[in-house]
């Protein structure tokens, strides 16, 4: 027999968590188990006393919660920690999804074809509301951005039902509090090559009158998690895109600085030396903040011996290639743009294979 553990984070649910917790509890049989984990991340309503209700007639049932707000993520990550079945799943509480569709989402997982199970409501033909045209648009957009940088091919990242082999799931570290939970699991479960299956699921939505609680601002926070957690180990030609707008932002600041020291009268050969070193730290700190090893910070000797040898060699190529171009009468500007151009890429390739050395996903790895 298999154990199913379905975490319900629960955040001002009391109209619809007991009927929720019963269509769960409905799809045990004799093949399969349900542990079931109410969090409830501090709700203003009687949701917990619900949920201690609930745990009193069920002995499949237990209930934790948070001392405040933190998010869905925040709350899944707390019962994902307390789920021992064979398998860990998440159910809203809110009614938007079937628990029935549990069952042939765990099939690749019993059958051991898959680590990770997704459920997509563009997959399905089962009936699915009709609500908001623009909110259906950019779950697909987010969509296609993900799997630009994960390399997968799904059709919904931003769903709810996701079922895990429960070893999977309590492997991985979640740092997302709020709906970013989405776009962060999909990122570490590519990034460790797990074997992914998705299936149809039947879609029940719900209107913002309704409770539907997602907006803008996280749709706009999932574009940053895309970004944070995949950046590192995109396709490299990916990583040499957003390498150029973040190089694009150096350059703007290493030329800025050395027609403002060379206006003020600083030889060339000492005007672009200085600003090719304060624009190296300028992009150093925007890689690690946005491309790739997040918020690393000198991890090694190593590391550092590289970066400074890419900036020292970098630096020497600006210089020489800014001084010959000025020696053949181009302007003190023209030189340094050209000299910032062709350096370019010798600063992606060192950063990219010498100081953050991280294995990429995709073709052209």
């Amino acid at each position: 027999m298999s154990r199913l553990s379905v975490v319900i984070p629960c955040f001002n649910e009391e109209k619809t968590l007991v009927t929720c917790v019963d269509r769960v509890l409905e799809i045990a049989g004799e093949t399969l188990s349900i542990q079931i984990i109410i969090v409830d991340d501090y709700s203003t309503d009687s949701s917990l006393k619900v949920a201690h209700e609930l745990m009193e007639i069920h002995p499949d049932i237990s209930v934790l919660h948070h001392d405040f707000n933190q998010g869905k993520g925040a709350a899944l990550r707390t019962g994902f920690q307390h789920a021992t079945g064979d398998y860990v799943a998440v159910q809203d509480a809110d009614l938007e999804y079937d628990p029935n569709d549990f069952k042939k989402l765990l099939k690749p997982l019993e059958d051991g074809n898959a680590d990770v199970v997704l459920g997509s409501r563009f997959l399905s033909g089962d009936a699915h509301r009709v609500l908001y045209f623009w909110h259906s648009l950019g779950n697909r957009f987010l969509t296609l951005l993900s799997n630009i940088f994960t390399d997968l091919n799904l059709t919904d990242m931003e769903t709810c039902y996701k079922v895990f082999r429960r070893d999977v799931i309590q492997g991985i570290e979640i740092k997302e509090n709020r709906f970013g939970f989405e776009p962060e699991i999909v990122a570490k479960i590519a990034h460790l090559r797990l074997r992914i299956y998705e299936m149809g699921i039947s879609y029940h939505g719900r209107s913002y009158e309704e409770g539907k609680k997602i907006g803008a601002r996280d749709g706009l926070r999932a574009i940053y998690c895309i970004l944070r957690y995949n950046a590192f180990q995109a396709p490299l030609p990916i990583q040499f895109f957003l390498y150029s707008l973040i190089g694009g932002v150096a350059a703007i600041v290493n030329y800025i600085i050395f027609m403002g020291l060379f206006t003020n009268g600083w030889a060339i050969h000492m005007a672009a030396p200085l600003a090719f070193v304060l624009a190296a730290a300028v992009n150093y700190f925007l890689v690690i903040t946005f491309l790739f090893r997040h918020k690393a910070r000198w991890k090694s000797a190593l590391e550092v011996f590289f970066f400074l040898l890419v900036v020292l060699v970098g630096g020497g190529l600006d210089l020489f290639i800014t001084r010959s171009l000025f020696h053949l009468d181009i302007s003190p500007g023209s030189s340094k743009l050209i000299a910032t151009a062709l350096v370019f890429i010798f600063n992606f390739l060192g950063r990219r294979f010498l100081v953050f050395p991280e294995p990429s996903s995709g073709p052209w790895k």
